[in-house]
């Protein structure tokens, strides 16, 4: 190896490489590029960040004022039930997935994911699952019985409509995809790393996004089990849900918040990855305190997994119980805490700049910080027992996940894009789009605090005028508008700036880490070498510190990358085939065939796919 100081001559191809950047529909449906997979999860949750967020405003013009009768009953429930899924499993999940697809192997220094063919197939079976579930709305109706699907709201007797099927076997797919994505991401993370990159000097994001694996890994399966056994209950008559016949509904409760707290680390953890990379970058010094960042993470992710009580403590799981949940509420604000100082230890005598990525890192700071501190209040559990279910919760949640993981995701979107697409976004429209969205953000949650707090409850369709809640309800849909502004004000700009957006170059924000030592947007490789780093900025050493230069090799290297395959697409059809079987069992007849069909349909395609050359 040779440590090469001159970073354009560090980054001269060492090899030649025959096969081409495709971009052709078929290129696209049958890819295993973990960097166009990665485009297309970030294509489709934006798409339904839209649609989620289209509902969100229709929900607001109806609650804009009191007495109104535009959209009630199961129609306004619908809405509730598909916003809440939408955002949570169709919009940052997928805009998640779009980040740890696109940047991790180039950050660990690797040409794909460990296994790319299981990539593609984890897409494909979003991608269907999330057809399924919203195609309700053309087949049957929109599912209203609320995100969190609460036996026996579900039931066959007291919801019969297939709106609730259409869920179930939606979210059993997206559940699947998820699963199959935590194990790859996982052996991607710990077995294919650059020579020298220790797990110390993995990046904070990619840290992040492998805590998140596990979580998806080990979160997902409690859900999906209760997914099956809502299906049961509501396909064949059983009633593992049916209080009147022996069943437990707090068994669905404890299988849905198993997975629903680990889940709310899942869409948080990777916007506070991206903030511990963008704050470095434009405060000119490295993440303060990056290893206690890296182990607070590991530690929200551990303990995530032992608060799912404290959504239950209405459910009259009794003293010992509440005791538990309330004491590891309390004990995982210590390292969002830890997190929180760092960020700021980072910014403190920083030579800092402001470009918009900046704007929506440090105002993910003090939003989420918002959302931490109502989330904690709700560790006292008489306390949570008035404001449960109420607009104070609303609130709570949602500055964590918008003031968070959305603001997160924005300063991702303006930070990393240049890489994507190789174009800078307008720097104008961003700072416009940022004051209109966290302006409209505060306007409209804020007031959902003191909503809570006179008892305006949840999921409710209009109120009197003579409740108190006639202000609150109009600047909170005001709010809305303002953020609906902001939202279409970036979404253009995404757009001209990938057509007509100023060139980019390599690393236009004067980077540290290895995804900004590729081309932009980068090869079908990555890089055309090997790079071997010697600590945890290695591009920064790269740049300044000779002596840490990044090493290449003498001699070309020989590159073999992956074939497209049907394969993925063919299995993933097959589940959906063996879904779209079962919920429509007593509605058409025969449709078990349909499910035959698709097991033998998985079963061809796996052989298929194990036999292929790759």
């Amino acid at each position: 190896m040779a440590a090469v100081t001159d970073f354009d001559r560090a980054l001269a191809p060492v090899y030649h490489q025959d096969r081409e950047n495709k971009y052709g529909l078929v290129d696209w449906l049958t890819t295993v590029d973990h960097k166009k997979i990665g485009i297309l999860y970030g294509a489709a949750g934006l798409i339904y960040f839209l649609i989620g967020g289209l509902e969100a405003v229709l929900m607001r013009i109806q609650l804009a004022l009191p007495d109104q009768n535009i959209f009630i009953g199961d129609t306004f429930n619908g809405l509730v039930t598909m916003h809440a899924t939408t955002m949570v499993f169709m919009a940052i999940m997928p805009m998640i997935a779009a980040f740890s697809n696109y940047f991790v192997p180039l950050m660990i220094g690797a040409r794909d994911v460990a296994f790319p063919r299981m990539n593609a197939f984890s897409w494909w079976t979003f991608f269907f699952g999330s057809v399924l579930l919203n195609s309700s709305l053309i087949f049957a109706e929109f599912p209203a019985a609320g995100w969190t699907g609460y036996a026996p709201l579900t039931s066959k007797g007291i919801t019969p409509s297939q709106g609730i099927d259409f869920w179930w076997a939606g979210l059993t797919m997206l559940a699947i995809s998820s699963m199959v994505a935590g194990v790859n991401f996982v052996v991607t993370i710990l077995n294919m790393r650059a020579p020298g990159m220790t797990l110390m000097r993995v990046p904070v994001l990619a840290w992040m996004m492998l805590v998140i694996q596990f979580l998806l890994a080990f979160s997902f399966p409690p859900v999906a089990v209760g997914l099956i056994l809502l299906a049961f209950d509501r396909t064949f008559g059983t009633v593992f849900y049916e209080y009147t016949m022996g069943g437990d509904p707090h068994l669905w409760q404890h299988l849905f918040w198993v997975f629903g707290h680990p889940e709310v680390y899942v869409l948080i953890l990777p916007s506070m990855g991206i903030v511990s990379e963008i704050l470095p970058v434009f405060a000119r010094r490295p993440l303060y305190g990056q290893h206690a960042v890296i182990f607070s993470g590991i530690f929200i992710g551990f303990v995530g997994f032992g608060v799912w009580g404290h959504h239950m403590f209405t459910s009259g799981m009794g003293p010992i119980a509440d005791a538990v949940f309330a004491s590891t509420t309390a004990i995982i604000a210590i390292p969002t805490a830890v997190k929180i100082f760092n960020w700021l230890g980072t910014l403190w005598n920083g030579k800092l700049s402001f470009p918009t990525a900046m704007l929506f890192a440090v105002s993910f700071i003090p939003l989420f910080t918002i959302g931490g501190l109502s989330g904690i209040m709700h560790a006292n559990a008489p306390l949570d027992l008035q404001q449960h279910d109420s607009y104070f919760v609303v609130a709570h949640f949602h500055y964590v996940l918008v003031g968070g993981a959305i603001m997160g995701l924005f300063a991702g979107f303006y930070f990393y894009m240049p890489k994507i697409s190789g174009k800078m976004m307008s720097e104008s429209l961003g700072k416009i789009h940022f004051w209109l969205f966290a302006i409209g953000m505060n306007v409209t949650f804020w007031p959902m605090h003191d909503l809570g707090n006179r008892g305006m409850p949840r999921r409710i369709y209009t109120y009197p005028a003579d409740a108190g809640w006639n202000v609150d309800n109009l600047l909170a849909t005001g709010g809305v508008v303002l953020m609906a502004i902001g939202t279409l004000i970036f979404v253009y700009n995404l757009v001209t700036s990938v057509k007509g957006g100023r060139d980019a170059g390599r690393d236009p924000w004067d980077a540290s880490t290895l995804e900004w030592l590729c081309d932009s947007p980068p090869k079908v490789h990555n890089f055309d070498f090997t790079p071997v780093v010697y600590s945890e900025r290695p591009l920064w050493d790269h740049k300044y510190s000779p002596d840490m230069a990044i090493s290449v090799p003498t001699q070309a290297e020989e590159i073999h990358m992956p074939s497209n395959s049907w394969k993925p697409m063919y299995v993933s059809i097959g589940i959906l085939m063996i879904l779209v079987g079962l919920l429509l069992i007593g509605t058409l007849p025969f449709s078990w065939l349909l499910s035959i069909a698709g097991a033998i349909t998985i079963i061809a395609s796996l052989i298929a796919w194990v036999t292929e050359p790759v």
